[in-house]
């Protein structure tokens, strides 16, 4: 019976492991070919296109109404307090710190992750990434690079336009619906926002794009089993890369606090 248990654990163990190497592989390979390679930039460019310019709708619903609802809900308990003013600051943080690069890269970890591992995983299983390395492309140059270009560039400006609105989307609540001082607001908002905020946000954002597009097409380039490997390698990419930014956003933060301690500007 222990050995049975100890036996599972191990697997388990043994497996992510695995599977961590196979994903530090893929990251190693792809930047080695962005380097050495030339850029292909219709991909590029379309990649951007449906990463980020096809995203932005998603982004912007998101940001808005988590920071008017974030508002609403910090000015329900500061009122209480008599520190009503003091929402703006708290909101401003909050979205730049955690909400909006977490709830980003989660949106587009469920819209451009599990469209990029269905895509590959069905030229995976109808091998026509066998007919690529039949005509001397190589895959990784072909598929990974000009998504992994394209998630770089466009998953700090969505988190910058994730908070942009919902910082809008707070201050509307907070001074028109909420009766909120809006000098007050602002100038609380504007003190207490500060450089190193702003630079924990894109941060996780750019590290949050990694590991979208490697998860992602990692889990394409190893589809199996005709559609149903290819439907069970899109559910395994999303969840994989949720719980991945969920997870890291932990030691991120914890991270970046260090580099950035309280008294940094």
């Amino acid at each position: 019976m222990f050995a049975r248990f100890f036996i599972a654990i191990g697997t388990v163990v043994l497996s992510f492991f695995i599977y961590l190497g196979e994903l530090i592989v893929l990251a190693a390979e792809s930047f080695r070919s962005a380097v050495t390679h030339r850029m292909r930039w219709r991909l590029f460019m379309r990649q951007m296109v449906d990463i980020g310019l096809l995203s932005q709708l998603v982004v912007v619903i998101t940001g808005g109404f988590t920071g008017a609802v974030f508002a609403a809900q910090t000015y329900f308990q500061f009122n209480k307090l008599g520190v009503a003013s003091g929402v703006g600051a708290v909101v401003s943080a909050a979205l730049f710190r955690e909400l909006g690069p977490v709830l980003t890269g989660l949106m587009v970890t469920g819209r451009v992750g599990a469209a990029m591992s269905a895509e590959i995983g069905t030229m995976k299983v109808t091998e026509q990434i066998d007919a690529l390395r039949a005509l001397a492309v190589h895959p990784i140059d072909y598929l990974v690079v000009p998504r992994m270009l394209a998630m770089m560039v466009s998953m700090p400006l969505l988190v910058a336009e994730c908070i942009f609105f919902g910082l809008v989307a707070s201050y509307f609540v907070g001074v028109h619906v909420l009766d909120i001082s809006g000098p007050y607001y602002v100038a609380n908002m504007v003190r207490w926002t500060l450089m190193r905020d702003i630079i924990m946000g894109l941060t996780k954002g750019f590290f949050f794009a990694l590991l979208i597009v490697f998860i992602s097409c990692h889990k394409g380039l190893n589809s199996r089993e005709g559609a149903v490997g290819v439907g069970r390698a899109t559910t395994e990419a999303v969840v994989n890369a949720s719980l991945a930014i969920l997870i890291s956003n932990f030691f991120l933060t914890m991270f970046l606090n260090v580099i950035f301690p309280a008294g940094w500007q």
